[in-house]
C-alpha cells in the first residue's frame, strides 16, 4: 500500500491508499486518512513511531503492508527527518515532490523552484479529476489559488493570509472582540458581535474566493472550481464559484505524481 504524507505549516495530512493491483503496481482507493498537528521539532525516529501508531490503530503493521511512500512537505526541516525516516526505518520506494521529480505537468512560473510541493501536488490531482482549464483553491495556513491551463500547464496563482491566521491577527489586535465558532449565523447581517463576527468570517472570504476566482476567469476563460484544504468544507456551501470540494485533493496529487515515478522508474 501507499502512504502519502502532506506536511503543512500548520496541519499534517496522511493517507493510505490500497493497492490497484496485485503487486508494486498503480494504487487506488483511498482507505485510511489522518491530520495532525504540524511539529517541527519532530525527529525521524518520532515521525516513524507516530506513523506505526496510527496504522496500529486500524490494525495494520506499517513493516508488513506499506510499499511505497509519497510526500509533499512545505517545512524543510521535516523533509529532512522524512527523508531520513524512510531511510533508516521504512527501505521502500520513496517520492518527495522536489525538483527533478517528474509530475507530468510543465510548471510555467518564473522560478519552478518557488512553487510549493503542495501546490503541485494539488494541480496535478486537479487536472487528472476534471481536465482545464481549473483553479484550486487551498485553504490552509495561506489560502492559495492555482490556475492550470486547458493543457494541463501550472500557470500559476495567488497567495493570501489563510482564514485562522487572518482570524488570529483580528483578535489579537481588537481587545473587545473574542474567538467564535465559526458556522454560519442566522443572516448576512449579525444581530449581535458573534454574529457579526461569522457573517464577516464565512460570507467575506467566501467572497474574496469569488472575486479572485473571477478574475482568474477573465485570463483564462470559463473553469472548474476545485476546494480542498482544512476549512474548504465551510466555505464552500456559500461561495458561488466552487464546483467542487474535494478534501483529500493533495493526497491524491500525491499519489499520481509517485505512480508516474513508479513508472519512469521502471
Amino acid at each position: 500500500m501507499l502512504l502519502a504524507i502532506d506536511i503543512g505549516n500548520t496541519q499534517t495530512v496522511i493517507g493510505m491508499f490500497a493497492p490497484d493491483g496485485a503487486g508494486s503496481g498503480p494504487t487506488g482507493e483511498l482507505l485510511h486518512h489522518w491530520r495532525i498537528a504540524t511539529s517541527a521539532e519532530r525527529t525521524a525516529d518520532d515521525m516513524a513511531v507516530l506513523l506505526a501508531q496510527l496504522l496500529g490503530l486500524q490494525g495494520f503493521d506499517i513493516e508488513e503492508v506499506i510499499s511505497g511512500i509519497a510526500v509533499s512537505s512545505v517545512v524543510p526541516r521535516l523533509r529532512a527527518a522524512l527523508r531520513e525516516m524512510t531511510e533508516k526505518w521504512f527501505p521502500v520506494k520513496t517520492v518527495i515532490i522536489e525538483p527533478g521529480i517528474r509530475t507530468g505537468m510543465p510548471i510555467l512560473y518564473d522560478n519552478p523552484r518557488e512553487v510549493g510541493a503542495d501546490r503541485i501536488a494539488d494541480a496535478v490531482a486537479a487536472y487528472e479529476m476534471f481536465g482545464g482549464p481549473t483553479i484550486v483553491v487551498d485553504f490552509g495556513t495561506a489560502t492559495s489559488f492555482e490556475a492550470i491551463s486547458a493543457a494541463g500547464e501550472y500557470l500559476g496563482g495567488a497567495l493570501l493570509p489563510g482564514i485562522e491566521i487572518s482570524l488570529d491577527a483580528l483578535f489579537g489586535r481588537a481587545a473587545a472582540l473574542t474567538r467564535v465558532e465559526l458556522v454560519e449565523p442566522r443572516n448576512v447581517i449579525g444581530k449581535n458581535t458573534i454574529e457579526s463576527i461569522q457573517s464577516g468570517a464565512l460570507y467575506g472570504f467566501a467572497a474574496q474566493v469569488d472575486g479572485l476566482c473571477e478574475r482568474f476567469e477573465r485570463e483564462l476563460g470559463e473553469c472548474t472550481v476545485v476546494a480542498t484544504g482544512g476549512l474548504a468544507g465551510l466555505i464552500t456551501p456559500v461561495s458561488a464559484c466552487i464546483d467542487h470540494h474535494e478534501p483529500w485533493l493533495t493526497l491524491y496529487g500525491l499519489r499520481i505524481i509517485f505512480e508516474r515515478n513508479l513508472v519512469g522508474a521502471s
